[in-house]
């Protein structure tokens, strides 16, 4: 069975190799176990039961809360050339009968099922008359009150498994669950003997920060994003704010003010508002959604590229899930809180004014706002709090991928390095400039070094790994540090002073932030460009989101390897057989044809070099005859001929 499943995996899905924690779970549930699957955002949970789904005979059932999930999903089975359809309330009566049809057919393998659906008995009666194979629960983490996002139709769950008549293994799923949640999900569901496997909640791609905030201009939270976005432009993102008030205030300056390609979502949208935004963003007609939490319940995008909350999140379940919108491809992705403590007072509103909450669990929902100040507050590692929080203890103490370990990260000691230089300008009598102090320890020999015999020096060349900007900056940092001096005048040279002796005797230390900072140059790639266009207009025609034909982890390994033929683009993570007879010839002549234009530059480029290697042969000839014309010249004549 395992070989069988590998083998599907290739073929219609395009990977070699499951993700960690998926042959478990598949394992697992072909055996007919119950079984619960603990997976970070982003870990692939869709494959958990698409797989057995495939396997079995009959039908597979997912319930979810994610009725914009469900769309994305059973596009993407189609596409895979599987036949999957949802019945929610977004369906119209004619749609609802198609789908009815649909499954008694027989051809249907999966059946997304949203939870209100499962207590119509008509309905049970329906779905006892078809064959089941298992049930997956999404969101699994809904049936506990202890979990951030309870639903009392979830509990209606067993009652519905148990009316089918008949012993159907269970699937739970969920990305956000606590050791308690965890428990509740197994006890609720009147699992018998689960496997539970827990894949871990690090998110390893996202990099976390918490900034503080205030109303000054500097500090001020709609300049943070304006600028953040400015330095990231072309990336996809989603704001979140807790209020429609907020929404709409930054989402008039983004794009009133800013004129950034922006997007908002709120509750107070009419629903016909809300869909335009939400498939504008899917469809990357719009790079930036501004929303409040009514935004995101299964956005399935896999190339958000930041998450950014304006203000303090309810809990960190909450935080943890909307923060794991970023980066679902495993590329590097950020999540960055702002803080202001005025926004707790928002969030405690919010607690105290639902009338339909139970004094328990408003004391519940205190606790877990209390979590998130901590988290906010922190001066320690976020992540290793994050997993903490979750059961999971993996992470100690450092991460060096979050904001308060990134300063750690970033600080490097040049005790060595400063100690070269020191040794450097000593050796030198303290008679030079930093410019020739350059030189000296790149093992850089011009005139004026040979002439003065500082070629001899045993530190000539002892920096050469070193660039020569780096190496520039760094002297001109040690003397803003004080740890060295440029005297005064027309030709100033570097002296030492009492800081430099207290290095060399390692009485002081010299460390230094570097700044890290996450690029994205595939975005700006010429054939990543036409690669996305081409998603773009296929999308556009077939009526599903640019990532539901291929993902940018898809298209950025095409544009690495820029692969000639079938065989070669089947080796490309995420091109399957199925997706390959769709669309692969297509993509192929964009590459081919790219590749041809490459080759071309790089002929022109080649020559070009060929002749300017002649132009230094002239210019050496000119020195020997002593001509006096300018080379420059017959270069730019050489170019324009070419070109011409």
């Amino acid at each position: 069975m395992e070989a069988e499943a590998l083998k599907l995996l290739k073929k219609i899905y395009g990977y070699n190799s499951f993700r960690k924690g998926q042959n478990y779970i598949i394992k697992s549930i072909l055996s007919k176990r119950d079984t619960l699957g603990i997976m970070s955002t982003g870990g692939g949970k869709s494959i958990c039961y698409q797989i057995p789904a495939l396997m079995f005979q009959g039908i597979g059932i997912v319930i979810s809360p994610l009725i914009s999930l469900m769309k994305d999903q059973v596009d993407s089975l189609k596409i895979l050339g599987i036949n999957g359809v949802y019945i929610n309330s977004s369906l119209t009566k004619e749609e609802y009968k198609n789908a009815i049809v649909e499954l008694r057919s027989g051809r249907v393998k999966l059946l997304y099922l949203a939870p209100e659906r499962i207590t119509n008995e008509k309905f049970i009666n329906f779905i006892k008359g078809l064959k089941i194979s298992f049930i997956a629960v999404d969101e699994a983490h809904c049936i506990s009150q202890w979990g951030h996002d309870f639903r009392k139709s979830y509990l209606e769950i067993p009652k519905f498994v148990k009316a089918l008549g008949v012993k159907i293994p269970i699937l739970a799923l969920t990305a956000t669950a606590t050791p308690k949640v965890m428990k509740d999900i197994e006890t609720l569901l009147e699992m018998e003997n689960p496997y539970r496997y827990i894949d871990g909640f690090d998110r390893e791609n996202i990099f976390f920060k918490v900034e503080k905030v205030d109303e000054s201009i500097i500090k001020n939270p709609d300049i943070i994003i304006s600028k953040y976005i400015r330095k990231h432009k072309n990336m996809s993102g989603i704001i979140y704010a807790s209020t429609r008030k907020e929404v709409d205030a930054l989402y008039s300056y983004l794009k009133d003010v800013k004129n950034y390609n922006v997007g908002k979502y709120h509750a107070g949208l009419t629903q016909e508002e809300r869909k335009k935004a939400q498939e504008d963003f899917l469809n990357d007609n719009i790079t930036i959604m501004v929303a409040t939490n009514a935004f995101g319940m299964g956005i399935d995008k896999s190339n958000v590229r930041f998450v950014i909350h304006k203000n303090i999140p309810k809990d960190l379940e909450s935080y943890y899930q909307e923060a794991g919108r970023a980066g679902r491809d495993g590329l590097p992705s950020e999540a960055i809180l702002l803080f202001d403590e005025k926004d707790i007072v928002t969030q405690e509103f919010f607690i105290d004014s639902n009338e339909e909450t139970t004094d328990s669990q408003r004391r519940i929902k205190r606790e877990k706002l209390d979590d998130m100040v901590r988290y906010a507050n922190l001066t320690s590692c976020y992540r290793e709090f994050i997993l903490k929080y979750f059961g999971d203890k993996r992470i100690k103490n450092y991460c060096g991928n979050c904001g308060n370990c990134r300063e750690v990260k970033d600080v490097e000691d040049l005790t060595t390095e400063t100690k070269m230089v020191i040794s450097c300008i000593g050796r030198a009598k303290e008679k030079i400039g930093i410019s020739t102090l350059v030189n000296i320890l790149l093992g850089k020999a011009d005139t004026k070094i040979e002439r003065k015999g500082l070629k001899e020096l045993s530190t000539f060349g002892i920096m050469k790994e070193r660039d020569q900007k780096w190496l520039e900056e760094f002297i001109n940092f040690l003397i803003l540090e004080n740890y060295i001096e440029l005297t005064a005048g027309s030709y100033p040279t570097v002296q030492l002073n009492k800081n430099s002796f207290e290095v060399l005797k390692d009485v002081k230390k010299i460390q230094r932030k570097s700044n890290e900072v996450i690029t994205f140059e595939y975005y700006e790639n010429a054939l990543f460009k036409k690669l996305n266009a081409l998603r773009k207009s296929i999308a556009m025609k077939e009526n599903v989101a640019p990532y539901i034909i291929f993902s940018d982890t898809t298209l950025f390994e095409m544009t690495e390897k820029k692969p000639r033929n079938r065989w070669e683009m089947l080796k490309i993570k995420g091109v399957g057989n199925q997706k390959f007879k769709n669309y692969g010839e297509e993509f192929l002549n964009i590459i081919n044809e790219f590749s041809k234009e490459d080759l071309e530059i790089l002929k022109i480029e080649n020559y070009i070099d060929e002749k300017y290697l002649e132009m230094e042969k002239i210019e050496n000839l000119k020195k020997d005859l002593r001509i006096n014309i300018d080379t420059q010249i017959l270069k730019d004549l050489l170019i324009k001929n070419l070109f011409s």
